[in-house]
């Protein structure tokens, strides 16, 4: 005869089964139904604000040679990236009438000179007056000026280095017309170099002597190459709304001399900010996760970079906030949080934050300069 289940056995399976299936459910409510977001910490770390200028590299001590006279060549040394010496002869032109009108006067002033030297003779023999000879004298005299006036000229024919140093251009070639709006040479020191930079108008205000800077190049790619303010033009450029700024490389700087380069003036930095990521924050608030909890905290921001922005009111460093905001969550909404292996600003070198806020601060350049055109335009 087959086994029955008694009435009370099969209650109990029932209660057992109930029991597993409620627990299921609450485990998939729990683990399934609070959504999962990422989360950022809010880290303590140096900050700065920066002005953006775009610039060239140059020489600190540089000349540009041109010729006093409009003249044809008829020398010029090949010496481009070789070094000169102060006074070193680079460049003739024609100077074959003037050596003619020197000439006619060496004669003339022999003439004199001979005539002097009789009358002298004369006036001792009681021949001649001692007006006479002191006219005479007058005239060799003059004679000589002239003379010395006339070698001045023929020396403006020479062009010679005005210091030492290499000559980093040469232009024009033997037979060439030139003259002072044609620059031959472009003679400078190798080293100490400078950025020469323009900063708008509106921002100069912000930037003094001896403040330091980062500069870029392609040829460099995403190395922050560091400067120092080290002069600013006293009269701006009223047609470009600029004024000039020169930037002081470091002895070892890599850059070559005529690099365009980016330059991030430093003129506000913070040695200890609380630094979240830029899309954490929305409508003036971050939203803080506490045991899995959403909090919406107003939020005062700071300086801001291009990734990072920091908050000087309402967050703590290594509070976790969500990152991305997310705006479709409720204050008090239970999540669950993708903890990234690392957060806030990437690299082992401050550096790095510095290269995003002065990205951030060539994109503000740009956008000032699309807007000043736009006023422009009819």
């Amino acid at each position: 005869m087959p086994n029955r289940l008694s009435k009370k056995s099969v209650l109990g399976v029932l209660a057992a089964g109930l029991a597993l299936a409620g627990g299921a459910a609450g485990y998939f409510y729990f683990f399934r139904a609070a959504p999962l977001v990422k989360v950022a910490t809010a880290t303590l770390r140096p900050a700065s604000e920066f002005v953006y200028a775009p610039g060239t590299v140059e020489p600190v001590e540089s000349a540009k040679v041109v010729p006093f006279q409009r003249r044809r060549l008829t020398e010029i040394c090949r010496c481009e990236g070789q070094k000169v010496t102060k006074g070193q002869i680079l460049a003739r032109q024609d100077d074959t009438e003037e050596r003619g009108t020197l000439k006619e006067m060496q004669i003339r002033h022999e003439q004199l000179a001979r005539d002097l030297d009789r009358a002298q003779k004369d006036r001792d023999k009681g021949g001649i007056t001692k007006a006479e000879v002191e006219q005479r004298d007058t005239a060799v005299r003059e004679s000589s000026s002239r003379i010395n006036a006339q070698e001045s000229r023929l020396e403006t024919l020479v062009i010679r280095a005005p210091m030492d140093g290499m000559v980093l251009q040469r232009h024009g070639e033997v037979g060439e017309i030139v003259g002072p709006t044609d620059m031959l040479f472009w003679i400078g020191k190798a080293s100490p170099l400078q950025v020469v930079a323009d900063i708008n108008e509106e921002e100069i205000t912000k930037i003094a002597v001896g403040q330091k800077a980062f500069v870029s190049n392609e040829a460099f790619a995403r190395q922050a190459l560091r400067a120092s303010v080290s002069r600013i033009t006293p009269k701006g450029d009223p047609t470009k709304k600029t004024f000039g700024v020169n930037l002081l490389l470091p002895p070892d700087s890599p850059l070559r001399i005529g690099m365009t380069v980016d330059a991030n003036i430093v003129f506000n930095e913070k040695r200890a900010a609380v630094l979240v990521p830029v899309n954490a924050i929305s409508g003036g608030a971050v939203q803080v996760l506490t045991d899995d909890v959403v909090h919406r905290v107003p939020v005062s921001a700071g300086i801001r970079g291009n990734e990072f922005v920091e908050i000087t009111t309402g967050v703590a460093a290594g509070a976790l906030v969500l990152s991305p905001a997310r705006g479709d969550l409720k204050d008090g909404a239970r999540v669950r949080a993708d903890r990234p292996p690392s957060h806030g600003p990437a690299g082992t070198d401050d550096d790095d934050v510095a290269v995003s806020t002065a990205l951030a601060a060539h994109i503000d350049s740009i956008v000032q300069e699309a807007r000043r055109n736009a006023a422009k335009s009819p």
